[in-house]
């Protein structure tokens, strides 16, 4: 399924797996995610951190109009305050989806699927 955006010039269809890999990109750059987990873990026997070429997973994108709605599923690092992770990956997800692909987020719902303990964090 794809993601359609019309414009004066004609229509534009992007791919889930895309808004999937820009969302994912985004999350994972914020301070205290570990990763992107998968939104069915039973289903896919998945219970660990997903790769980049495996986003689409984690993330799962619906049409609303002329907008869209995010739902992404990530693990933080132990010790980090959820609340404001979270904040930062609402914030960075609208941000990468408006610069890179032209498109407003109606609504950015983040998931905890797992906080793992890590090392020592940059």
């Amino acid at each position: 399924m794809a993601v359609k955006i019309k414009s004066k010039y004609g229509e534009i269809d992007i791919a889930n797996n895309v808004i999937a890999t820009v969302v994912g990109g985004a999350a994972t750059d914020i301070y205290g995610i570990v990763g992107m987990a998968s939104k069915n873990q039973i289903r896919d026997n998945l219970n660990e951190i997903l790769k980049r070429e495996h986003y689409s997973r984690g993330v799962v994108v619906r049409q609303e109009d002329r907008d869209v709605a995010v739902d992404v599923y990530i693990i933080i690092a132990y010790g980090t305050k959820i609340s404001e992770v979270c904040r930062n990956v609402q914030d960075k997800v609208k941000y990468n989806l408006d610069t890179m692909l032209g498109m407003a987020a109606n609504s950015v719902n983040v998931f905890v699927q797992g906080v793992k303990v890590v090392g020592e964090l940059d």
